[in-house]
């Protein structure tokens, strides 16, 4: 479906163009833009009514989004605008160059200009930032009926209806109902009789991982985020909980591999960004290395001595690498999940260790009999490399599984401490290990 009504859009048959791009979903609406140039996606993005023209806005990439506010009306513009949920202006905004974002301001409502101000003060990655003030509150002292037709009244404004708010005269939280009780409950009812007392709460300094947390915990659909003196400022829906996680696996990922950080697309980066998220951490990784190389040159005799050895440190340094990468992301993982805490050290080493002498064994033992059966290596080298191998396996493992741990009590990423890390300092244990073996078994 969607390619032809980009085909019909570049045989600009515009008429067709409106009534099959109706019958769509507006996510995918949103999609088929993103495929057109500006001047293409503004034509269609104008023939679309205003209510849905809004919809897709929101599901539009900021790229997109951006060159749609360059080429529109400031009339246009006050429509998206006002239309727009609370949240996702916000998140609109925060990514916009600051003369865009003065037009933008120039076509909001007064009170919501000082709002919006207001949020873009918060941190970067706090429940302030991500929060929505499209919430539907109620007083404790509403019955049933009076509740539901204030929700029918002003529902429509809001993010979610399904979960809503008592607050008192000075907008402190005091309790949560749910749609649904409210829906089976007796009309004469009051809120106060319904509502939960102690709800799950977050303040607007909390970081967007911790209440990303929540959510898992609870199976949320909103939350609310209350200030310093517990006034309920707004609310965190489940959509932008679900950017968050993405983006922090995606960070989590990026650290692990070694890049620093960056929430642009990786096709809309310019390659000099690109470079230089990666050469940070090559580089400390290459000048790491130099200790690798000195180690090496340290035990020059018994390489030359015995030049066969040298044949078996890709194998030894490739097997230490992988094995600490595989217990440093599970346990980053854990860590990131709250399935492992700071305190659960001595565990994981436990647990680590344990299963580090398994997988050691086993690939110790397979390895013995390739080297020293199929291979026809000497029986002294032969074990010398099968020693080797299982002890860098156990330090490996150990390791991979402290490190996180050791850098989340220290509070340093976790993610930091992955596989270029934790590879760099295993493949300098595993060749001391393996030249000082072979010194003393092979008496060189």
């Amino acid at each position: 479906m969607n390619e032809r009504i980009v085909e019909l859009i570049k045989e600009k048959r515009f008429k067709e163009v409106r009534t099959e791009i109706l019958e769509l979903n507006t996510v995918n609406i949103a999609d088929i833009l993103e495929e057109l140039e500006i001047g293409e996606a503004l034509v269609v993005f104008r023939m679309l009514p205003k209510d849905v023209s809004v919809e897709v806005f929101a599901y539009l990439s900021n790229e997109q989004q951006m060159n749609i506010i360059n080429s529109i009306t400031d009339k246009e513009i006050k429509h998206i605008m006002n239309e727009l949920y609370f949240d996702d202006m916000i998140d609109f905004i925060e990514d916009l160059p600051a003369n865009i974002v003065k037009k933008i301001l120039m076509n909001t409502k007064e009170e919501e200009r000082v709002l919006i101000n207001q949020f873009l003060n918060y941190p970067d990655n706090s429940a302030g930032s991500l929060m929505t003030i499209e919430y539907v509150d109620l007083k404790k002292n509403m019955t049933v009926q009076h509740a539901i037709d204030h929700i029918k009244k002003t529902g429509i404004e809001k993010e979610t209806i399904y979960t809503c708010y008592v607050t008192d005269s000075n907008r402190k939280l005091e309790g949560i109902v749910s749609l649904r009780k409210l829906v089976i409950s007796d009309s004469n009812n009051t809120i106060e009789e319904l509502m939960s007392k102690d709800p799950v709460y977050v303040n607007t300094h909390d970081d967007q991982e911790m209440v990303a947390q929540l959510f898992k915990k609870y199976d949320f659909i909103a939350i609310p985020v209350l200030d310093r003196e517990e006034r309920l400022l707004g609310i965190i829906t489940v959509d932008d909980i679900v950017d968050v996680i993405e983006q922090e696996n995606t960070e989590d990922f990026q650290k692990m591999a070694g890049i620093e950080p960056s929430e642009a697309e990786y096709l809309s980066t310019n390659i000099f960004k690109l470079a230089k998220n990666r050469i940070t951490w090559l580089m400390i990784l290459m000048i790491s290395a130099t200790f690798t190389g000195r180690i090496i040159q340290r035990f020059d005799d018994v390489i030359q001595a015995v030049v066969v050895l040298a044949s078996f440190i890709p194998m030894l340094m490739d097997t230490g690498g992988n094995a600490g990468s595989q217990s440093s992301t599970l346990i980053i993982r854990g860590l990131a999940l709250g399935e492992i805490k700071s305190k659960d050290i001595f565990k994981v080493v436990v647990r680590e260790f344990a299963v580090s002498i398994v997988v050691g064994i086993v690939l110790a033992g397979i390895n013995f009999i390739r080297i020293f059966y199929f291979e026809k290596t000497d029986l002294g080298i032969s074990i010398t490399v099968t020693i080797t191998l299982f002890i860098t396996v156990v330090m490996a493992k150990v390791i991979g599984g402290m490190l996180p741990i050791i850098a989340r009590k220290l509070k340093v990423d976790p993610a930091i401490m992955a596989s270029p890390l934790i590879t760099t300092i295993v493949d300098a244990g595993a060749l001391i290990i393996y030249f000082s073996l072979a010194s003393w078994i092979l008496g060189l």
